[in-house]
């Protein structure tokens, strides 16, 4: 039986940090790792981080839309691997 565990992230860069340590330090397949803004439009999260921040030459970025947070689901087929995910997603929010 398959589930879905699903978390959302403020910042792109969380909700990539999250997949990565998924797959690198996991074993999970990125295929079964699926990202979204949360909400309708495109979205980098509702927190700038990383990239998405200005520079110390720009006063501000908008090419990074700031809406919605991120979603991350992961697929999981055993149900021992469920606590893997969320300790994972966890520790990304805890920071």
């Amino acid at each position: 039986m398959s589930t879905t565990i699903e978390r959302t992230f403020s910042s792109r860069r969380e909700a990539e940090l999250a997949v990565e340590r998924l797959v690198q330090e996991h074993g999970f397949e990125r295929t079964d790792i699926f990202l979204s803004s949360a909400g309708e439009k495109n979205s980098a999260g509702d927190t700038p981080s990383g990239g998405d921040t200005a520079t110390y030459l720009e006063t501000e970025r908008s090419d990074a839309p700031l809406s919605d947070p991120i979603s991350v689901s992961v697929d999981i087929n055993h149900d021992s691997r469920i606590v893997i995910v969320n300790r994972v997603f966890d520790e990304i929010v805890a920071g």
